[in-house]
């Protein structure tokens, strides 16, 4: 039987029986903590005794780093980023005897067990780990990355340019003398995996929804879209973007011969603990194949209606709401407007074991336990509409369709909810209101949406002002008059902006935060609905009952300091 840890400091002799009883009384009171750093915290043991405990617990040896020289090319190995991230540092790369290479490495958490696995697959070597005390880890990233990560993509770059065998192989594959074994290889090439590992992590270090690599004829972008703006880092060279896209290909088990044909797939990665996925659409161009990685971090959305940017009003109104038990539930806003995550953040509310929910999605974003989530595939025929029409028969309570795209989704979508389903779904339209002229459109007659429509949330995204450097400014009567106001409107108001920082990469916004004009369908609008009366008739009405329009949500963001004029009137129409 496995000794545990606080049995193996007994048994080297750092604490004896009665302060074993102490540590797990406080571990007790604290059960997210480990029991060594409890020991530290206690004073019972040092840095160097937990390490060599924690050596013994996993058969490894004990490192001082400071004793060792690394070589350069080894610490080169490993960005800045991914040092930082996983807490580690490179020792030394030798030879296998059975092939390969081994990468040994010092840890002061081996206990992190999937740290190996996820460096293997980042770094393409056989990891061994090392111990070494947390102290001596820390020292180290500061001597050995303690330069500027905004330099570490042109570094890789420019270790590429003097790469000698790897300008060799890429000479050969603009030759067209390369066969398709060889662009894999280079592909597989360390230089290649290196930069594409610094883009990837720095891609979810920023919280960034996608990853652009762009050919185009005498450049090669590679762009992160970051808080919904496009940021482009130092391109790489025009001739590395088959490689780069070759190497994305097979990580996401895409045909790398087919370079002429559309191809979509996945990347499943683990990083330090956090399983993402990178949604790969490649798309061939006139001068390549261009590609997007859409990253979907779990870790970084919070499926929470708490968390989604409504006010305490609104939430309790839209909670009111998805508790019917039956109709149609509607979130509009254009693509990338937080439309599924607003709906993922209600069904994880609604998500008991009393009530099966299911969905169909086009593609599934994130899976949520303790829901079936049945994935569109319409190259087999596997539509919304037909995915709604089987999910139909499987008795569910209520039902997300990610899209109502055309009148067949829209019409099954309304016999659902006349069945005693409560749907909830997207659209694209500019707001509330003329969501309901959208569906006229789509040829459902005016009695069923009054008979299943029950509300209808517009929504946007508008960028936060960065916190580290926000500023108080006046505002010049120009930016007033774009919301509509004088500056006699906005006496006691205060405005801010950011001025730029680090944290924000000079920006001035950090972060995202939605603003929502939410429409409920009472009496008084069934009426408008029924003798098929004006949108504006409509906004009026909702508005007496309570609507707070896109721009009205949008000017309140702005005077509580969260963000700017700009971004208001970038995201929003002033009502007519």
């Amino acid at each position: 039987m496995a000794r545990s840890f606080g049995q193996i400091l007994v048994d080297l002799g750092y604490i004896d029986d009665e302060q074993l009883d102490l540590l797990r009384e406080e571990q007790n009171q604290r059960p997210n903590d480990l029991i060594g750093q409890i020991a530290i915290g206690m004073g019972m043991i040092s840095d160097d005794q937990l390490a060599q405990a924690l050596a013994e617990q996993f058969g490894l040896q004990v490192v001082a780093i400071s004793d060792l020289t690394i070589p350069p090319e080894t610490l080169q190995l490993m960005t800045e980023p991914m040092a930082k991230l996983y807490r580690v540092i490179p020792l030394n790369l030798r030879s296998d005897p059975n092939g390969g290479e081994i990468l040994t490495i010092a840890t002061a958490e081996p206990q992190n067990i999937s740290v190996i696995d996820e460096l293997r697959n980042f770094l393409g070597y056989q990891i061994r780990l090392v111990v070494s005390t947390q102290k001596e880890i820390e020292v180290a990233l500061e001597r050995y990355y303690a330069t500027d990560e905004g330099d570490s993509v042109e570094s890789i770059i420019a270790g590429m340019e003097n790469d000698a065998e790897f300008q060799k192989a890429l000479e050969e594959s603009e030759s067209g003398d390369i066969d398709i074994t060889s662009a894999e290889a280079l592909a597989e090439s360390a230089p290649v995996r290196k930069l594409l590992n610094m883009v990837f992590l720095l891609g979810i270090k920023d919280h960034a929804s996608d990853l652009h690599f762009e050919p185009f004829e005498d450049e090669f972008k590679i762009r992160i879209k970051a808080d919904g703006t496009l940021y482009e880092m130092v391109p790489p060279p025009r001739h590395l973007a088959s490689a780069i896209t070759t190497r994305i290909k097979v990580l996401a088990n895409l045909d790398i011969a087919e370079k002429r044909l559309p191809q979509d797939g996945r990347i499943r990665l683990m990083v330090a603990g956090n399983p993402i996925d990178f949604r790969v659409s490649v798309l061939p161009t006139m001068f390549g194949e261009s590609v997007v990685c859409r990253i979907l971090d779990k870790s970084v959305i919070s499926l929470d209606l708490n968390n989604v940017g409504m006010s305490q009003d609104l939430i309790a109104r839209f909670r009111e709401v998805i508790e019917l038990p039956n109709g149609i539930i509607l979130v509009t806003g254009p693509t990338g407007s937080g439309k599924t995550t607003t709906l993922y953040a209600a069904l994880s509310e609604l998500n008991v074991i009393t009530e099966k929910l299911m969905t169909t999605e086009d593609p599934v974003e994130y899976d949520i336990d303790g829901i079936i989530q049945m994935p569109i595939d319409a190259e087999i025929g596997n539509t919304f509409a037909q995915c709604l029409r089987s999910i139909l028969r499987q008795d569910p309570d209520k039902i997300l369709v990610g899209e109502i795209r055309d009148r067949e989704t829209a019409q099954i979508a309304v016999q659902a909810s006349l069945t005693g389903h409560l749907v909830f779904s997207t659209l694209h339209t500019n707001d509330a209101p003329s969501t309901i002229t959208r569906l006229k459109d789509m040829g459902i007659p005016e009695f069923l949406i009054t008979a299943t429509l029950q509300a209808i949330l517009a929504q946007r995204l508008v960028r936060r002002v960065c916190k580290e450097c926000r500023t108080e400014i006046k505002p010049s009567e120009e930016q007033l008059a774009e919301l509509g106001l004088t500056p006699q409107d906005v006496v006691g108001k205060h405005f801010y902006q950011g001025a730029g920082c680090a944290a924000c990469n000079n920006t001035g916004y950090k972060g995202r935060t939605a603003i929502h004009e939410f429409l409920t369908v009472n009496e008084e609008i069934r009426d408008i609905i029924l003798r098929n009366g004006s949108v504006a008739e409509m906004r009026d009405a909702a508005m007496r009952n309570g609507m707070i329009t896109l721009r009205d949500a949008g000017m309140s963001k702005v005077f509580e300091g969260v963000t700017t004029i700009e971004e208001v009137v970038r995201e929003t129409v002033l009502d007519a």
